[in-house]
């Protein structure tokens, strides 16, 4: 990597000090980033070593293998500048950046746009012969389409869209690039994902969090678009893309965007057998008392924001038409479970014993653990020709083989220049388009509540095939619900 300047705007918050930093000490202490300065940028005027004492102490918080002496060689890449986001005060840089140069908004979302268009004045956006500029900003992309629309457009007035990295932490998860991996580079998995042999997909996030400090954030935004609208439609354009002609970035982004356009549109006819919300109340968890989100310190006591948010889609395409794909994500849940979970449709024909006809399930988990799990039948030992459930499992990390967050990995990729794990606008626009229905029709009426520490709301149930069945989030077999 040649000489690269990454300059963090909001270097003094909570994101950088939790995620950012912790995951440049890491690659910094694997040789992966010799050349990288690190340039801090915040409207506090602290001096360098003031920065400095700060991000140490947030490193000794945040990063597990933190040593004295790898803490030693990483502050010396380390350089800090206060000031606003106006051209001006961003110009006094100028001369502490390299040719290639990466910009990371660590900023509150009303900020993405003022501050891509303050780099643009200060001239930061056109490289200089043999350099780069690029510029990473975090979820949110806007809270409708029409806010995400405007954002693309004061984003675009100095930055084209090939350096703008839209940066959801999801894609750099070991886990979502394993799905990928695993799908395309086994032959014997090709020929069976597909209508033919799948019956449903579920795709599940489940926190036993309640909003924590995020209140005044949270309250606006709501499961739909913390997590379904993003994380969740990136794994399900993932888990449903066609076989790529060739690893490529636009390649792999045409494809998800494909999945997205090919989806039925959910309109205010037919929502309500596409779409599910939810509210926490009070509840327990073991022996711990919860409180209901209403309750929470922060939250207006008549709010109507879900805490649980559960979408059925339909892909209208060869090789999906008939299967529902099942997306959920809610706070307050029975166990903290993620993952994705695919059913394959019933054996026919007579079956010994004990076997059931729709076992068959291919789980990629993220947590509480990462692996992979194969549901199958076998034998039950024993005098009798009876079966039973076992489960083939494979632990994503072994023993000696290095795991890199998803920051870490996010933050190569950005520096790197490879685009495949960014989101392009229009796979943004395509999720837009997808649930704006589903917000206007929130708007009104209220959710449905369920008690804190359960499988969340009941309802739920309704957007399932008959037949089908959620996989438990509570049963750390997955079961069902």
């Amino acid at each position: 990597m040649s000489d690269t300047t990454l300059v963090i705007l909001g270097a003094t918050g909570d994101l950088t000090q939790r995620l950012l930093m912790p995951a440049l000490y890491r690659l910094h202490r694997l040789g992966l980033t010799k050349d990288l300065r690190i340039l801090g940028y915040a409207m506090e005027g602290w001096s360098r070593q003031r920065f400095e004492d700060h991000i140490h102490k947030a490193l000794k918080a945040f990063a597990p293998d933190y040593t004295a002496a790898a803490w030693k060689r990483f502050s010396q890449r380390l350089d800090y500048a206060g000031g606003q986001l106006d051209p001006n005060d961003l110009a006094k840089i100028k001369d502490k950046l390299a040719p290639a140069t990466l910009f990371y908004m660590a900023l509150p979302p009303s900020l993405f746009g003022p501050a891509s268009q303050a780099l643009g004045e200060a001239g930061f956006a056109a490289a200089p012969r043999g350099g780069w500029r690029r510029l990473v900003v975090e979820k949110p992309f806007g809270t409708d389409l029409a806010s995400a629309e405007k954002l693309r457009a004061a984003m675009h007035t100095h930055w084209e869209e090939s350096q703008i990295l839209r940066i959801d932490h999801f894609l750099g998860k070991e886990a979502t690039q394993n799905l990928m991996v695993f799908r395309f580079a086994n032959r014997f998995l090709e020929p069976v994902w597909n209508a033919q042999h799948i019956a449903q997909v579920q795709i599940t996030y489940a926190e036993t969090l309640g909003v924590e400090k995020r209140a005044g954030y949270y309250d606006h935004a709501g499961a739909l678009r913390d997590m379904l609208q993003n994380h969740l439609m990136q794994l399900f354009s993932l888990a449903a893309i066609e076989p790529l002609s060739c690893w490529d970035a636009d390649v792999l982004r045409d494809h998800k965007v494909e999945v997205l356009r090919s989806v039925k549109p959910i309109n205010a006819r037919n929502v309500d057998k596409h779409a599910v919300r939810g509210q926490y109340r009070a509840g327990t968890l073991g022996r711990k008392k919860l409180a209901g989100y209403r309750s929470e310190p922060g939250i207006p006591r008549g709010s109507n924001t879900e805490t649980f948010a559960a979408l059925r889609l339909e892909i209208d395409n060869w090789r999906w038409q008939g299967v529902p794909f099942y997306l959920r994500s809610g706070k307050r849940l029975a166990s903290d479970c993620s993952e994705i979970a695919v059913q394959f449709r019933e054996v026919p024909g007579a079956l010994p014993g004990g076997v059931k006809a729709d076992n068959n399930w291919m789980v990629f988990r993220m947590k509480p653990e990462q692996g992979m799990h194969l549901l199958a039948n076998a034998k039950l030992p024993g005098l009798e020709l009876d079966g039973h459930q076992v489960t083939l499992s494979a632990p994503y990390v072994r023993d000696g083989e290095h795991e890199f967050s998803a920051y870490e990995q996010l933050l190569m990729d950005a520096i790197e220049g490879d685009r495949s794990h960014f989101l392009r606008f229009d796979e943004v626009e395509w999720a837009w388009r997808l649930l704006d229905p589903v917000l206007r029709a929130w708007q009104g009426g209220t959710p449905d509540f369920y008690a804190a520490g359960s499988e969340g709301p009941s309802t739920q149930n309704r957007l399932l095939d008959r037949g089908q069945h959620w996989r438990s989030i509570a049963l750390p077999d997955g079961g069902t619900a």
